[in-house]
């Protein structure tokens, strides 16, 4: 019997890191030791999101700043219509682009704790189209905004938020960046229907390693994600194992990648929930490496 050649990419895919503001010093300690531990990595670029509400405003900036001043890599600041004025909103985007900040993810954002729905502010950007708009009036940003394979839960349909996203690109994005999903006809059905709707921006998916199956299954309960059967039987009896369920989560991410990369898939965009050892085993495999004996030591693993 003729054995197949496995697919080898000719050259590594290219990859970016999401990360969330750190709440207390301790906190931020670590999340320098991730900066620090996938910087060699030479990610395109690195985000910092804000918290539910913009409730983390402060800290993503300084987050950001610091980034950009103490490392070589080229940060993305999230940004939302939540909780602010035009002008507030404004001030923020020329102090970012005063900082050397040139890259912003421009969001409509979740609704504060305790409203249960979105309600835009009265003198502030309604939603993430109107944010873009006036993002692209006042500098010449790189601006990413976010998309649903799935559909966003509160959109009517999802021929109206594909409509959602073509606006957003339209006043100006350059990128969108999808809600992760699990399986790879997921995010090319999406692709494929973005494209006839016209839209010709990079389309990255965003990939995210399952280090905690049940916060997934509640995470994705409420944004729309679907968890197949597939995957909870890959993590199924592992509650009591991290080892194993590190090894089963990078064997999960690594062939979700595996599988997008040979439908001409290139970018990938990691969730990463400030850990660094799940994200650089998943790098690995795909090849994408620091250059030798630049990759710190790793600590050691908390269980």
């Amino acid at each position: 019997m003729t054995q197949s050649t496995p697919h080898v990419a000719s050259t590594p895919v290219a990859v970016s890191f999401e990360f969330f503001p750190p709440k207390t010093a301790e906190m931020e300690q670590k999340l320098w030791q991730v900066i620090e531990r996938l910087a060699p990595l030479g990610p395109r670029f690195v985000s910092v999101t804000y918290g539910a509400g913009g409730s983390t405003r402060e800290r993503t900036h300084a987050t950001v700043r610091r980034i950009r001043h103490e490392t070589a890599l080229e940060p993305a600041a999230h940004l939302t219509c939540v909780g602010a004025s035009r002008d507030e909103i404004d001030e923020v985007v020329r102090d970012y682009w005063a900082a050397g900040i040139r890259h912003l993810v421009a969001l409509r954002g979740d609704p504060p704790a305790g409203a249960s729905r979105y309600e835009p502010h009265p003198g502030g950007y309604a939603y993430a189209a109107d944010l873009v708009e006036g993002i692209r009036r006042i500098a010449d940003f790189e601006i990413s905004v976010a998309a649903y394979p799935e559909t966003h839960p509160e959109a009517t349909s999802a021929e109206a938020d594909l409509d959602n996203l073509k606006r957003k690109i339209d006043a100006g994005a350059t990128r969108a960046i999808t809600q992760y999903f699990f399986e790879a006809d997921t995010f090319l059905r999406f692709r494929d229907r973005a494209r006839k709707a016209g839209i010709t921006v990079p389309i990255v998916p965003g990939i995210m390693p399952v280090t905690n199956f049940g916060q997934i299954v509640k995470f994705s309960a409420a944004c729309g994600a679907t968890v197949p059967a597939s995957l909870a039987r890959a993590f199924e009896g592992l509650d009591d194992d991290p080892e194993t369920r590190r090894m089963v989560a990078a064997t999960v991410a690594v062939d979700l990648v595996r599988k997008l990369e040979a439908e001409g898939v290139a970018d990938f965009h990691f969730y990463t929930v400030n850990r660094a050892e799940l994200t650089v085993a998943i790098c690995h495999m795909l090849g994408v490496r620091a250059p030798l004996g630049a990759l710190p030591s790793a600590p050691a693993l908390a269980v």
